[in-house]
């Protein structure tokens, strides 16, 4: 049996024989917030394990997505549809895996990265999870920025430093219960969603031109591949896999064979029906946007508009549903949107660091220390570039979170296609040559497109020789490193042996209910509560 840093059990095994499973839970006293999952066949089970699908959901229609989007619709039209579907299927599939990693093993990706690899792989692969939770925070505090200056007149590079105290609003708003305020910032999003929704029937788009876009893949151009990576980076971001394979294991389940695979189940139907939603936004923003930019009765400053759009003129989109209030409740919107991001940040951030270094901060320390890192490039880029520059950072911050997805992706893949690691539940050859593939196409994309660039960039960028020699040097050596990364991740053969919650056989199933133990649960996790549940009467910090 192994322990917890509190010394409590973590994990059990079975002991053989008639012999019982030692039940003892890490939260000893009872927490009216605790959700438990009753041990028995019910479809009622379900609404036990809604809530971890939604909060990762959030980071789909987050200011880095409204900013992909318009762009992709404003000059592409509805051709980058079919990335929207492509990624929404994708992502589905990915988080049920991180899901399933959770529930079955009993520790999240982050945690088996810390124990599979050696130090400095481990090392590197928290740097590149922190970089990556840096790079989902940059469109956070520019979508801030952008509606503050929409509500206030306030210049970007200002609402860009006061980001940072939203930080502290967010832990005041925190103390009141982080579902009330999730279920707010969830109501003004979808209430957005339901501008967008409204404006398809005043800008309706053909829908032989939608379908068309949905499912005929085309990239026109190398400017449609670096969108069609950042739409891929905004949609599949590699902080949401170590954070759905965390929140899953605030749950009590039962610990038997049904019931892993229930709670598996029931999981991904709830992701499906999160994401399902957030796929229908995301495809009603590109749609408004590729058929108001595309249409002929457009006056001359929305068509300038139309031409350079970004977050901070796309509230024009609105105008028929929202008429003079639309820049009003599109920057509320887009504040709620970007302060919601900032919660799943949050918490992917405590669970990186927990996992790889073992280390724990307090949420509002995580919080600002993460949210310094992304003011300092938001705002150089504000002051120089002004919004049109802003913009164009959170479509360089997408990619960044594309090129990262390998790095989280391949370990999750790994892992759970181990019967080392994952029994009786590791993945399906189906479900492990689907979940290949789609990692190897996202590698081979982001590999083109980044030798595609710097090759145009090397000879058609007016650079002398004795730069373009040092520079191709320097380029193609990290384009090495990064594809020997890559490898070393996919040719290592898993080593660490997980100790399985669930029970693998029928017989010692048969077994457990004949001692009398009808009711098996598992262990859930302190740490992970005391991260996800931040209460008034104070939380638990680990200095």
């Amino acid at each position: 049996m192994a322990t917890s840093a509190t010394g409590q059990p973590q994990f059990i095994a079975s002991t053989g024989g008639n012999r019982s499973f030692s039940n003892a839970p890490l939260i000893k006293n009872e927490d009216a917030d605790q959700i438990v999952v009753p041990d028995k066949t019910s479809w009622k089970n379900l609404f036990a394990y809604i809530g971890p699908g939604f909060l990762v959901s959030i980071a789909y229609i987050d200011p880095g997505n409204f900013e992909t989007d318009l762009q992709s619709g404003a000059q592409y039209k509805y051709e980058l549809l079919w990335i929207i579907l492509v990624a929404s299927c994708a992502a589905l599939i990915i988080q049920s895996l991180a899901a399933n990693l959770g529930v079955v093993t009993g520790k999240h990706l982050a945690e088996h990265c810390r124990n599979e690899y050696p130090k400095v792989p481990n090392f590197i692969l928290w740097v590149l999870a922190e970089i990556a939770i840096v790079a989902c925070d940059i469109p956070e505090v520019i979508g801030t920025a952008f509606a503050l200056n929409m509500l206030f007149k306030i210049p970007v590079w200002i609402g860009v430093l006061l980001t940072g105290f939203s930080t502290l609003i967010l832990l005041a708003l925190q103390q009141y219960g982080v579902r009330k305020l999730e279920f707010l910032i969830a109501f003004l999003v979808f209430t957005m969603a339901g501008c967008f929704f409204a404006e398809l029937g005043y800008a309706k788009p053909e829908a032989k031109e939608v379908l068309h876009g949905l499912f005929v893949p085309q990239l026109k151009g190398n400017g449609a591949t670096g969108l069609a990576i950042s739409l891929l980076g905004a949609m599949v971001m590699p902080h949401n896999l170590f954070l759905h394979s965390a929140l899953v294991l605030s749950r009590k389940i039962p610990r038997s064979v049904r019931s892993i695979k229930e709670a598996c189940r029931f999981y991904m139907l709830e992701s499906g029906f999160a994401l399902a939603v957030a796929f229908l936004i995301n495809v009603s923003v590109i749609s408004v946007s590729g058929a108001v930019c595309s249409s002929s009765n457009l006056n001359p400053e929305d068509q300038a508009s139309c031409k350079d759009l970004d977050l901070n003129k796309a509230s024009f989109l609105l105008r028929n549903v929202l008429g003079s209030w639309s820049s009003k409740l599109f920057a509320i919107a887009l504040l709620a949107s970007g302060q919601s991001s900032t919660i799943t940040g949050t918490y992917a951030g405590q669970y990186v660091m927990q996992g790889f270094l073992d280390l724990r901060l307090k949420p509002w320390l995580r919080n600002f220390l993460t949210r310094c890192l992304a003011i300092v490039p938001s705002l150089i880029v504000a002051l120089i570039g002004g919004s049109a520059g802003a913009g164009q950072l959170i479509i360089i911050a997408s990619m960044i979170l594309s090129f990262e997805l390998p790095f989280a992706l391949v370990p999750l893949l790994k892992f759970t296609s181990s019967k080392v690691k994952m029994g009786m539940h590791a993945n399906s050859i189906a479900i492990t040559a689907i979940t290949w593939i789609i990692g190897s196409l996202i590698m081979i994309i982001n590999v083109y497109y980044l030798a595609t660039s710097f090759i145009k960039f090397l000879f058609h960028g007016n650079l002398k020789l004795v730069e373009v020699v040092f520079l191709g040097i320097f380029g193609f050596s990290a384009m090495a490193v990064y594809l020997a990364g890559v490898g070393y991740l996919v040719l290592r053969k898993n080593k660490e042996v997980s100790h399985l919650l669930a029970l693998t056989t029928h017989e010692n199933q048969h077994s457990t209910n004949e001692s009398g133990n009808a009711s098996l649960y598992s262990l859930p996790r302190e740490d992970i509560a005391s991260m996800q549940l931040p209460s008034r009467s104070g939380t638990v910090d680990i200095d």
